[in-house]
């Protein structure tokens, strides 16, 4: 635990040092640290990855953090973003199945309320070492057309080595600095009916909050086909259609520019998901891939748009959130998201299913990263740079 430790030289914000200091004033923070490479983690914010560094304490901070709601420790009605690299929360957001509205409410934010057990209440820290931490969380959710679930959620949260890095990821990566870990989330259905399609069905969704810079470019290779049969390359009526300075298609590679500055999200169809997403910020030269495992063939995901839906499991199981200023001028952020989606569950009592999903940090010379990019994400940091 590192609650109330205080790092020296390292108060500067941005820094990992710095976060994790700030952490440990307010919370029990559990380090999983192996050489340089650190991420920090809090149970009472419901096991979620804050942040990471792979250069040690004066290391740059991977994670966003909210500080001020953090600082202020006030407790909001509607959501708690506290920010976090990867956190755990349940689909669907929106539509008839929701467990974000009540019945009968209209699809607005003032009746969008994030359940307690994924926003305020803690998860339990069953144990740790050096490299893994590991909790439970039972909890009872009901959707917006009255279904009740009763399930156990699982959380392994494990620190990569060098070797598994680059045997997970093809790759050498003995020229770069670099941090990775890997989040294993079970459900289990807890209670005593079968989750069923016609009542709803709820999915595991992983979302990663990071700083943005004026340099921040995310990428995501997509499958080729025909629309007809994959559906399209990317979706990005979330909130609005995004402009092509903003978006962009080009070789099966979706750019979405991450900057903070304007608000707008991208999905992509599971058909078209092709293991990994990323981002690189050429303002700190540091290169981040998220790898997410998905059963083939399986186009059953929960639909999170905010009306009663023709298709509620016809929703995306890759997304991108780039966080902006709303009509108001307020801002939560800045900050952006990677984010990864499971299938929609549908599990007996006493089954369960278990979502993996990879994030990886790397800094270092150009060429080293540029070397990663080129066989993980399909393109090069030039490539990247240039898109918008």
């Amino acid at each position: 635990m590192l609650t109330g430790m205080i790092f020296t030289g390292c108060n500067q914000k941005g820094t990992y040092g710095y976060d994790s200091r700030f952490l440990g004033k307010y919370q029990d923070v559990i380090e999983l640290k192996e050489g340089e490479s650190a991420i920090a983690i809090v149970p009472a914010y419901q096991g979620r990855v804050m942040t990471s560094t792979c250069e040690g304490e004066q290391g740059l901070s991977f994670g966003w953090i909210n500080y001020r709601l953090i600082e202020s420790g006030e407790t909001l009605e509607h959501i708690n973003p506290l920010g976090g690299e990867e956190r755990f929360w349940i689909g669907p957001e929106g539509g008839q199945f929701s467990v974000y509205f009540k019945a009968g409410t209209d699809f607005v934010f003032d009746n969008w309320y994030v359940p307690a057990p994924i926003d305020t209440e803690p998860f339990e820290l069953v144990s740790h070492n050096e490299t893994t931490a590991s909790f439970k969380k039972e909890m009872t959710l009901e959707n917006y057309s009255g279904t009740v679930f009763n399930l156990e959620v699982l959380r392994d949260v494990t620190l990569l080595s060098g070797q598994q890095i680059d045997e997970y990821l093809n790759i050498s990566s003995e020229n770069s600095s670099a941090v990775a870990y890997e989040t294993s989330n079970r459900v289990m259905n807890s209670g005593p009916a079968t989750w069923e399609k016609k009542s709803g069905l709820l999915s595991i969704w992983i979302l990663g909050m990071m700083t943005p810079s004026p340099g921040v470019t995310v990428v995501i290779p997509v499958k080729a086909g025909e629309s007809s049969e994959l559906g399209p390359e990317v979706n990005d009526d979330y909130f609005g259609k995004i402009g092509n300075e903003r978006l962009k298609i080009a070789d099966n590679k979706v750019f979405f520019r991450a900057d903070g500055k304007s608000r707008g999200k991208i999905g992509i169809p599971p058909l078209r998901t092709a293991r990994f997403m990323g981002s690189y910020d050429s303002q700190n030269q540091a290169l981040t891939i998220v790898e997410c495992l998905l059963p083939e063939n399986n186009t059953d995901f929960v639909n999170s748009a905010f009306e009663l839906q023709e298709d509620p499991y016809g929703g995306d199981a890759f997304n991108s959130y780039n966080d902006g200023p709303l009509e108001d001028g307020s801002q939560m952020g800045p900050f952006y998201e990677l984010e990864s989606s499971s299938p929609a569950l549908s599990l007996e009592p006493g089954e369960s299913y278990t979502h993996l999903q990879r994030t990886y940090h790397f800094k270092g010379d150009l060429s080293s990263l540029d070397k990663i990019a080129i066989e993980v994400l399909k393109v090069s940091l030039k490539e990247i740079k240039s898109a918008f």
